[in-house]
């Protein structure tokens, strides 16, 4: 890695952020993640938490135990190391309903895009998304990336309310509501799954460097899986794969 395309930025008293490039790449996220993951391996001196972004890492600090210059030093050897073994990952196959008032602007996105509801369904559950990072939101993972077919920029008029489970896109993302919030998405689909829940060991469901594919289920089987997950009686289908 090529330390000249690294910045590091100062974020207040108490936090340093390393920036890795000024657009949205899955090879510069996956720098980011690798770097994110070496901070808490080597357990560098007064480092709180890591914070991934799409194209950065926040790193905070105790600044009574180490300074910035320190912890600015300490990672400058941790890029010059950080090529190493292939990490590895996680791929969720998600449950997605697609019809009627679970996808409420679909026909609004085929006028926009110009191709069938069922073209954008069939387009949205071949890709295998890459987790980008996890914000906004507990739990809200942004994902990539969409077919340049399905790229639209936000709604003009955002919504007050999108239903938790709401599956979205805006640009070259997708992306999961996991509670009920304001937000300016196109909603195409819905999941039954819950993405957050304070009481877990590790609150959010998915986490930065995942994998996300979504399994197309009809209104009934919707129905069903999310009766089983208000029951806990409902595990998100996972496996682990090479990054």
């Amino acid at each position: 890695m090529s330390m000249a395309s690294v910045r590091f930025l100062p974020c207040g008293d108490t936090a340093i952020v390393i920036e890795f490039g000024d657009r949205v790449d899955h090879g510069l996220n996956a720098q980011v993640l690798r770097l994110s993951a070496r901070v808490r391996a080597q357990n560098v001196p007064g480092v709180i938490e890591t914070l991934p972004t799409l194209r950065s890492l926040l790193v905070h600090y105790d600044p009574l135990a180490t300074d910035s210059a320190s912890v600015t030093a300490a990672i400058e050897r941790l890029l010059q190391g950080s090529h190493g073994a292939a990490a590895r990952s996680r791929l969720w196959r998600i449950p997605a309903c697609y019809e009627g008032s679970h996808a409420p602007d679909l026909e609004d996105v085929a006028k926009r895009t110009g191709l069938a509801a069922d073209e954008i369904v069939r387009l949205h559950c071949s890709m295998r998304f890459h987790v980008y990072m996890v914000g906004f939101s507990p739990g809200f993972p942004y994902m990539g990336d969409l077919p340049e077919s399905l790229a639209l920029p936000r709604r003009k008029d955002p919504r007050v309310r999108v239903p938790a489970g709401s599956i979205a896109i805006a640009t070259s993302m997708t992306a999961i509501y996991p509670v009920e919030s304001p937000g300016g998405w196109h909603l195409i689909g819905a999941t039954p799954v819950r993405l957050f829940d304070a009481r877990w060991p590790r609150p959010a469901l998915l986490s930065p460097g995942d994998r996300v594919s979504f399994e197309p289920v009809g209104a009934r089987d919707y129905d069903e899986i999310r009766s089983a997950v208000a029951a806990n009686g409902y595990e998100v289908p996972c496996e682990a794969i090479e990054a």
